[in-house]
């Protein structure tokens, strides 16, 4: 949606250096921007690239002011600042509400007037469709499900049954919420299945990636709190309680009955294992994992970067030798 500079700075508190009424209608990197589009510097291992671009304007820190060639909005956290702007000028697709005649409704089911339901949608006994939902096609609303208002399911997304999301949610395609956790008991004559009954509550403003799992509570509900983003291919255990505005990148794991304080982060393919509590304001790093309970904030870490495999094989190699090493050690001691 084309806004000008002026509004921009005025709707979203920056210092303008240039002209009000120049007009932007897309947004772009630094080095691909053009004359219509608004770009961003928050890092300092892209400053190389700001004095070439040919952005209409560039919002950075004051203190990169004088290197730019172009228009700037001054702000403090210049990354923040381009998201709130690229949200109005690419809004998401606006959809005329209804129900499409492929979709299967529940008698028992409550639909809003101004949500709209795409093709093979199904929604099943009980559950509840807020105003201006957006479900997108294939998507199955189990039983006893609620959806909040202004939540967009983009496609193929799976709630299995009672689970309960606030307002304003982002469900990517193959999301599937409210699946059993992997709950057996072992027995003389093998496994026994242990009945999952527990739900999922999800607050406001929650976003989860594709082909992400969210297990139902085993008998109390599986919680994912307000403002929490959780990255494609993640898993989420039964009972798992994330705390809100916690981030979970790829491939992240939390094993069943975690508890994570807020605004945690967890790197790529970070995690947790069953049964433990971490607080608040905690980082895992990439390839961790949280052993034991955590009860100071901070960062985390525990991996191995790739390396040449030779190097990595005399290594391995020194780890088997030891304990032989140690018995020496004890020896020459003695």
């Amino acid at each position: 949606m084309p806004i000008s500079l002026g509004e921009l700075a005025t709707r979203f508190g920056c210092e303008l250096i240039g002209n009000p009424d120049s007009v932007v209608s897309g947004v772009a990197t630094l080095p691909n921007a053009t004359a219509e589009s608004l770009t961003f510097l928050a890092s300092k291992a892209y400053k190389e690239q700001l004095s070439s671009t040919k952005a209409a304007a560039v919002v950075l820190r004051p203190g990169d002011a004088a290197d730019s060639p172009v228009a700037t909005l001054l702000h403090d956290d210049p990354y923040a600042c381009y998201a709130r702007m690229a949200t109005v000028i690419c809004p998401p697709p606006a959809y005329a509400p209804g129900v499409h005649a492929s979709a299967v409704v529940d008698a028992t089911a409550s639909v809003s007037k101004s949500a709209h339901i795409a093709p093979h949608v199904v929604i099943g006994e009980r559950s509840k469709v807020g105003d201006n939902v957006y479900l997108g096609p294939g998507t199955v609303v189990g039983p006893d499900c609620e959806i909040g208002d202004d939540c967009r399911f983009i496609a193929n997304v799976t709630l299995a049954r009672a689970v309960v999301i606030g307002k304003r949610g982002i469900f990517h395609p193959g999301v599937v919420l409210g699946a059993d956790g992997f709950g057996n008991a072992m027995s003389a004559e093998g496994w026994i299945k242990v009945p999952q009954v527990g739900g999922v509550r999800i607050g406001d403003d929650v976003e989860i990636g594709a082909n992400t799992t969210v297990d139902c509570g085993a008998i109390e509900d599986t919680v994912i709190e307000d403002g929490v983003r959780i990255d494609n291919l993640c898993m989420i255990a039964h009972n798992v309680h994330v705390g809100a505005h916690t981030a979970m990148a790829g491939m992240s794991g939390i094993a069943g009955s975690t508890t994570i304080g807020k605004r945690c982060m967890f790197a790529g393919m970070g995690g947790a294992v069953g049964h433990i509590s971490i607080c608040d304001d905690v980082i895992i790093g990439a390839k961790s994992y949280a052993s034991k309970d955590i009860t100071e904030p901070g960062t985390y870490l525990a991996s191995f970067p790739a390396e040449p495999a030779r190097d990595w094989a005399k290594k391995v190699g020194r780890f088997r030798r030891i304990e032989a090493l140690q018995a020496r050690v004890r020896k020459l001691e003695k």
